[in-house]
């Protein structure tokens, strides 16, 4: 019972992980015409999902072999996605073009990644804590 929390967490976050990498790198590469149908993307934007979704994967190990590290990845990645957040909203405000659902999906994957940053945080150490004390 008590590893369902960081399992489940690890399969969202691959899942997740996945569909953000194949996304990224079809706007990136112009694959499957997916670059077409994402309209006015921010590349800067599409490389910081790129870079988080590798962060993703290497978080969902850490969920399934409980590393502390996982919580700092996911931190790395909340902070890169901010950081780029910023760095859209510096692009609209100086006449950039952008679809406006990036500033929502930006929003929604700041989130989604802060989350699972805090699960990372509480339930990994606390079963660390819990076999160093044992």
């Amino acid at each position: 019972m008590k590893k369902i929390l960081p399992n489940l967490s690890a399969t969202i976050l691959a899942a997740f992980g996945l569909l953000t990498l194949f996304l990224s790198t079809s706007v990136i590469f112009d694959l499957f015409g997916i670059r077409a149908k994402e309209g006015n993307y921010v590349l800067f934007v599409v490389w910081s999902n790129f870079i988080s979704s590798i962060l993703y994967l290497f978080a969902a190990y850490g969920f399934v072999k409980v590393k502390n590290w996982t919580t700092i990845l996911l931190g790395i990645s909340t902070l890169i996605l901010i950081v780029a957040f910023i760095g859209l909203k510096i692009h609209a405000n100086s006449g950039g073009i952008y679809e406006t659902k990036t500033i929502g999906a930006m929003i929604f994957r700041i989130a989604v990644t802060l989350v699972f940053a805090i699960i990372a945080f509480f339930t990994i150490n606390k079963q660390l804590n819990k076999n160093h004390n044992e």
